[in-house]
């Protein structure tokens, strides 16, 4: 069984605990994201979207649980989608 990972495999950065959008499409709560700016596979995501899709966005590293597997989820800025981070009551988040 594929053990939940905590760090990015691309950067080494702690994942976050991520709120999944209400009426999005995936079955989960919460997925585990990525925030680090810096990471390789944010930074050359894009790139690729606009070479590929002509698209000023790009994507961040993502574990969905219940498919115990490494995904993506869009993004279109920097600052895009933090707010779904959830963070515990001592001010935490991840």
């Amino acid at each position: 069984m594929t053990e939940t990972p905590r760090t990015c495999p691309h950067c080494g950065d702690e994942l976050k605990t991520w709120r999944v959008p209400p009426g999005a499409s995936w079955n989960d709560e919460f997925f585990l994201v990525c925030f680090n700016d810096d990471c390789p596979y944010y930074r050359r995501g894009w790139k690729w979207m606009k070479e590929q899709y002509n698209q000023d966005a790009s994507y961040r590293y993502t574990w969905i649980p219940s498919m115990r597997a490494s995904s993506m989820i869009p993004v279109w800025s920097d600052k895009a989608t933090r707010e779904m981070i959830v963070c515990d009551k001592g001010g935490g988040c991840g």
